[in-house]
C-alpha cells in the first residue's frame, strides 16, 4: 500500500456534488492499493499511521500523535498513486491493484483504523470525487507498507 498523509485543519469530499465525507482538523489519507498487498500491508500502514507523531505539542515540536489530538481521518482511495509516468507522457496504472482485490484493502484498512479508536470518514470507492482540505503546515508524507 503507498499512502500520502497530509495533516489538514479541514478537509471534506463530495462525489457528484454531495459531501459524503468531513472533518474537522486531522489526516487526509490518499490510499493506493497495489496487486501484491495484503491483510497485513493495511494493518501495518494503519498502525505506523496512528503512531505517527507528526501533531505539535505546547512547545512546537511534532511530538503528538493523531489519538492524542483528538483528531478525525479522511480516507480516500486513489489508485492513481501506482501511477508509472517513467516513459512517455501518458502515465501506465499497471501496478495499481484491479478494484475487487483494492476495495476490500482498502475496507480493511479503514477498519483498522477505527479499530484503533479513530474516527474515519471516506470517499466513495472508484468514484469521480472532489477532495478539499486546508493543509496545515504543509505537513505531507507518504507510506509505503513494502
Amino acid at each position: 500500500m503507498r499512502i500520502v498523509v497530509q495533516r489538514s485543519k479541514q478537509a471534506s469530499v463530495e462525489v457528484e456534488g454531495v459531501a459524503v465525507g468531513s472533518i474537522r482538523h486531522g489526516l487526509v489519507l490518499l490510499v493506493g492499493v497495489t496487486h501484491e498487498d495484503t491483510e497485513q500491508d493495511a494493518r501495518y500502514a494503519a498502525e505506523k499511521i496512528a503512531g505517527l507523531r507528526i501533531f505539535e505539542d505546547e512547545t512546537g515540536k511534532m511530538n503528538l500523535s493523531i489519538s492524542e489530538t483528538e483528531g478525525e481521518i479522511l480516507s480516500i482511495s486513489q489508485f492513481t498513486l501506482y501511477g508509472d509516468c517513467r516513459k512517455g507522457r501518458r502515465p501506465n496504472f499497471m501496478a495499481a491493484a484491479k478494484p475487487e482485490h483494492a476495495e476490500p484493502l482498502y475496507e480493511q484498512f479503514n477498519d483498522h483504523l477505527r479499530r484503533l479508536g479513530l474516527k474515519v470518514e471516506t470517499g466513495v470507492f472508484g468514484a469521480m470525487m472532489d477532495v478539499s482540505l486546508v493543509n496545515d503546515g504543509p505537513v505531507t508524507l507518504i507510506i509505503d507498507s513494502q
